[in-house]
């Protein structure tokens, strides 16, 4: 567990810098550090847990809470960062109408301490760049509308980014591997099922929630946002719903 700590370390504080850059380049090579060795600790986590009967990585979960504005956007963040890792979220409904109060992961002891720093780095990344987001001056949408699309957006394309690292680093693992053993897709995707599993025995009664329809004009501006961050790297009522692919 301490050898774990220290690795996420690593990672938290080349996020930190990436952070804190001052510039978009300077940024961009820290995430992209940070995010081949997230991918990396993922995948060598799950390989130790399959091969040495680690019995403390098991599957539990763990609570998010989320915050206004824009609570409803920023599960949607936690959404793809979950789903990318290979676990599997359900929200919980704020007071307000489409308001989130936090959400709840389900998966891998390794992989939701992985999921809590990436998201982490990834939320304070587009809650900085989203204050400065305004609709251009000849349209006539809202500021809020706007933001919206735009963390939409930047949620959107992080999931493909994450995805293709964590693809990337089982592929690169596998095609390093000299010696017998269960591959790493193997053992990823088992991995997976059994995290379905748990989810289900949990959660399976929860019905889909409704995909909000979102006005603003904004995605692509946070889907660009989202490519630079490159990262690969409030009370609960009672009501839950499932959350879908973003």
């Amino acid at each position: 567990m301490e050898q774990v700590d220290q690795k996420l370390e690593v990672i938290r504080k080349l996020l930190a810098k990436a952070e804190r850059a001052a510039t978009t380049d300077e940024a961009d090579a820290y995430n992209a550090k940070a995010s081949e060795l997230m991918a990396r600790h993922g995948v060598d986590a799950a390989m130790l847990a399959a091969t040495s009967g680690n019995d403390r990585d098991t599957v539990g979960s763990r609570r998010i809470d989320m915050t206004d504005p824009y609570s409803a956007e920023k599960a949607q963040l936690a959404n793809s960062v979950t789903r990318a890792m290979g676990c599997r979220l359900v929200q919980h409904s704020g007071i307000g109408r489409g308001q989130i109060s936090a959400v709840t992961v389900v998966g891998f002891e390794s992989d939701l301490r992985r999921i809590e720093v990436t998201f982490t780095s990834l939320l304070l990344q587009a809650t900085r760049s989203v204050v400065h987001q305004r609709p251009p001056e000849w349209s006539r949408e809202s500021t809020t509308a706007f933001r919206r699309t735009y963390l939409i957006g930047f949620a959107n394309e992080v999931y493909g980014r994450l995805l293709a690292a964590e693809r990337g680093a089982v592929e690169r693992h596998d095609a390093a591997a000299t010696r017998s053993g269960p591959s790493a897709a193997l053992v990823v995707a088992d991995r997976r099922s059994i995290v379905q599993r748990a989810y289900e025995e949990q959660y399976g009664h929860l019905k889909p929630g409704r995909r909000r329809k979102l006005s603003g004009s904004g995605y692509q501006a946070g889907r660009e946002a989202g490519r630079r961050a490159d990262v690969g790297q409030a009370r609960v009522n009672g009501h839950r719903r499932a959350l879908g692919p973003g």
